[in-house]
């Protein structure tokens, strides 16, 4: 089994700042990509932040310059610190990898749960 656990998500502040954090935990061989998705109501899912397995961010429009997307790769973790936040950045937000399992030689793509993060006042 693998899990990708995402924590850190809240009710914030318009202008405040929040950091997710996300574990991938299991039978892991290698974690090649690792991304950050959201999903607001009534919205589609869409790509927030994605980083290579070097460390090569890319990054939607809408949040370039306030948020930063980063990896452990000795932990399985990666990281969004997302700053000066917006009521429109409200959204579940949800981690994704490509990954291995350790009995595998074959690569899927796993979600977490997702979690909430409020901008409002």
């Amino acid at each position: 089994q693998v899990q990708l656990v995402e924590s850190g998500g809240g009710l914030v502040q318009p202008g405040g700042a929040l950091r997710l954090s996300c574990a991938a935990s299991g039978r892991i061989g290698f974690i090649k990509a690792m991304r950050w998705y959201r999903q607001a109501p009534g919205k589609e899912r869409e790509l927030v932040a994605g980083i290579t397995r070097g460390g090569t961010p890319n990054y939607a429009d809408s949040v370039t310059g306030r948020f930063t997307i980063s990896r452990d790769n000795a932990e399985n973790r990666v990281y969004l610190q997302m700053n000066s936040l917006k009521p429109e950045d409200t959204a579940v937000y949800y981690c994704n990898a490509d990954l291995r399992r350790s009995d595998s030689l074959y690569y899927s793509n796993y979600w977490g749960q997702g979690t909430q993060v409020t901008v409002s006042s």
